[in-house]
Order: structure tokens, then C-alpha cells, then sequence
């Protein structure tokens, strides 16, 4: 039986990921990606990469952003549009449970799109110049136990479509193999 998991595209290539200048964090996320990627060669795990929604959107370049901007239409329509082929095969793997077991979708907990237990929020956005309290701004930011737009659609779309998936963030799953 061929065993599948679903990881965020950051997982995978980490060129796709805001730039981070939190060393520790990088650090610890580096030794999950390891162990990940060790755990699915050993096991012969085969691996089906999501779209990253924020670097097909706003670039290389973008500044890091906070899980209300991208809670508007735009920007849930495209996550939609960037799941449907996606579900589409999930649906198809799923229609043959004897060749084929979906292990589970792994998500990257604190981004504002790919969350899932954690997400970043706050009040963020704006000009930076002129910005009188700019420095409250950062301090206004803060991790809230909820999924990211990015997952808020998938799960909406593996309801409507009755597949059934597990979701973990890549912390709890790592923390879960040998």
C-alpha cells in the first residue's frame, strides 16, 4: 500500500518562506524538517507538496504578515482556487483505500496562511512612514491557537468534499515518529 502525506510547501523548499531572522526558530525547524524527511525515506512515504499561497501572491520579498490580511475575499478565493487540484487528488487517492492510505496533511504552525494549530495575528498594516506608534504596532503582534486562512480552506474544502484527512503542525508530528 502506498502511504501519502501532504506537507506545506515550505517543508520542502525553504526558499519559499518569509525571511526570518530568528536563528533558534530556524534552528528547531531545521531538525524537524530533518527527521521528517528521514522518517518518510525510511518508510517510503511518498510526498505531495501544497502550493505556498503567500510567495505565489506577494513574492520573494514580501515583509511578514499577520492572518488579517489575508482574511478578505481575494485572497480566499485564490487559496480555493490553488486547493482544487489538490483535493482532487486527495479525492481520487482516497476513492481506492486498498492501493493507496493518506497519512495526513502537515502544516507550519505560526504562519498567518499554513497554521494550523497556531497562526499569527494582530493589528498590522499601513504605511511605515510617519506611523507615530510603529514600535506598538510589533508589540500588538502575537500567536493565536487557530489555523491560518491557507488551512481555514482546506479544512473547509475536505468537509464540503467529505475527505477525511488528519492535519498536524510539523512540531507535533516530528515529536510523534522515531
Amino acid at each position: 500500500m502506498d502511504k501519502i502525506l501532504i506537507v506545506s510547501h515550505c517543508i520542502l523548499n525553504t526558499s519559499s518562506k518569509v525571511v526570518s531572522y530568528n536563528q533558534e526558530e530556524i534552528k528547531q525547524e531545521n531538525a524537524n524538517r530533518e527527521k521528517l524527511i528521514k522518517y518518510v525515506l525510511k518508510n517510503n512515504i511518498q510526498l505531495l507538496q501544497l502550493p505556498c499561497p503567500e510567495f505565489l501572491l506577494y513574492g520573494a520579498k514580501r515583509w511578514g504578515h499577520v492572518k488579517e490580511q489575508f482574511n478578505h475575499p481575494y485572497f480566499r478565493k485564490q487559496c480555493r482556487e490553488m486547493l482544487e487540484p489538490i483535493i482532487m487528488q486527495l479525492k481520487e487517492y482516497a476513492s481506492y483505500p486498498e492501493r493507496f492510505q493518506l497519512l495526513g496533511i502537515i502544516a507550519i504552525d505560526g504562519s498567518p496562511s499554513c497554521g494550523y494549530h497556531m497562526t499569527c495575528k494582530g493589528d498590522w498594516g499601513g504605511e511605515f512612514t510617519g506611523c507615530p506608534d510603529l514600535h506598538k504596532k510589533f508589540y500588538n503582534l502575537y500567536m493565536a491557537k487557530e489555523p491560518g486562512i491557507f488551512m481555514e480552506e482546506m479544512i473547509s474544502f475536505l468537509k464540503k468534499e467529505n475527505v477525511d484527512i488528519p492535519i498536524m503542525d510539523l512540531s507535533t508530528f516530528t515529536t510523534h515518529i522515531n
